[in-house]
């Protein structure tokens, strides 16, 4: 094992060190079942009840996020940016990323992000061809909650991706702008059992759109989430399992996840993946900083 991969490996045990000791120091203060009862009671009531219309307190994945928080209210913001690093068999891929949802109506979320990929070869490896490195599209999203139950604890959602691909940066101004498009529908559904475990879908098909050879690609993303939720706070554990169908060919990435809130408006995600396949890739990481502005009055 050389010492990059070693520098790596202790980067993410360090943070994930760090982020299980900040969840379980919340969780030691309430250990005890009345006081986590009521806890989570008041911490539910303050996310439905304190304004309307219906919403359900749901935890949501970290690495495939929503657009929006499922029955969003009017007037709803969120920053995030992203940081990750996937460990191949011959060079590493970096993917950073930027995105703002807001709700401009309730239970409708918007959202425009600017994804990139960065490539770069192992140290001393004079052998091996990186990819080039690109900003990967321009992605917008709609997302419409058309069934919030808080009796049923349960919530249904349909949405659309459209991402305009970009080539990489040393071909622009060679040709067209844009490479391609991607069309992407799916649901979303979730449901939170009790106070503390929520399960959820998030399914659809991606129709990978080349303009220039005029050629449509489709393959489907199936991805099933479970998390439990610390009594009292926005902070949960729990694990995503991303799934790919391409014709015949079925690739799954297993990610354990944590989101840790540093203060009122800024939260924290840690993602790693574990591939089921490691033909293409080994581990990865992922961060996510996510900033809610207090919305406007």
């Amino acid at each position: 094992m050389d010492g990059v991969v070693m520098v790596k490996i202790v980067q993410v045990v360090f943070l994930s060190v760090w982020a299980v000791g900040s969840v379980w120091a919340q969780i030691v203060p309430g250990s005890e079942g009345v006081e986590k009862e009521v806890l989570d009671s008041l911490f539910v009531e303050e996310v439905e009840n304190s304004r309307t219309p219906d919403k359900v307190l749901h935890a949501e994945p970290l690495y495939i996020d929503l657009i929006r928080d499922l029955g969003a209210r009017k007037g709803e913001r969120e920053w995030n940016v992203g940081m990750g690093l996937t460990d191949n068999q011959q060079f590493d891929r970096y993917e950073a990323l930027i995105e703002y949802e807001w709700a401009p109506a309730n239970r409708l979320g918007l959202e425009v992000e600017l994804p990139f990929t960065f490539y770069s070869t192992r140290y001393g490896d004079t052998n091996t061809q990186a990819p080039a490195s690109k900003l990967d599209g321009i992605k917008t999203a709609i997302q419409w909650s058309f069934f919030v139950s808080e009796k049923w604890k349960t919530s249904l959602a349909v949405g659309y991706i459209n991402e305009l691909t970009l080539p990489v940066f040393k071909q622009y101004g060679e040709g067209t702008f844009f490479s391609g498009n991607v069309y992407n529908p799916f649901f979303v559904a979730a449901k939170r059992w009790g106070n503390r475990f929520h399960t959820l879908v998030y399914a659809g098909p991606h129709y990978r759109h080349q303009f220039k050879e005029r050629t449509v690609h489709t393959e489907w993303q199936i991805n099933t989430n479970f998390h439990y939720m610390v009594p009292g706070t926005r902070n949960f554990i729990g694990i995503e399992f991303n799934k790919e169908l391409e014709h015949h060919n079925f690739d799954m990435v297993m990610r354990p996840q944590m989101r840790v809130g540093i203060s009122e408006n800024l939260l924290i995600g840690i993602v790693t993946g574990i591939p089921l396949n490691r033909q293409n890739h080994r581990l990865s990481t992922f961060l996510r900083l996510i900033y809610e502005p207090r919305e406007h009055k």
